[in-house]
């Protein structure tokens, strides 16, 4: 009954994760028959799948929500109050000293 209802619900990207590292850990550093490291790799295979899946899933929910955010609520990219609207390069020339990185 476990086995079904395990089938039907997914763990959690988070707990599926952590799963994977366990095994992963274990076959590193324990002594274990050929036969328990044979099954906690296709264990760790089907885990891997399932954060692969839903890791993909959540890129694909994020570029959606990017492409779809400014026009959703109306909002156009507009240049911040240093930035020329005529030179979208050009920055106010106060802001750059703060921003520029100097390595000595």
């Amino acid at each position: 009954m476990a086995r079904k209802a395990a089938a039907q619900n997914p763990p959690a990207f988070e707990d599926a994760l952590s799963d994977l590292e366990n095994l992963v850990e274990a076959m590193e550093n324990d002594q274990l028959p050929l036969e328990e490291l044979v099954a906690h790799y296709e264990k760790g295979a089907k885990l891997l799948q399932h954060c692969e899946q839903v890791l993909n899933a959540a890129r694909k929910r994020i570029e959606l929500i990017e492409i779809s955010a400014p026009t959703e609520n109306g909002l156009e990219s507009t240049p911040s109050p240093t930035e020329d609207p005529e030179d979208p390069g050009a920055k106010d020339s106060g802001t750059a000293d703060k921003d520029d990185i100097r390595l000595l």
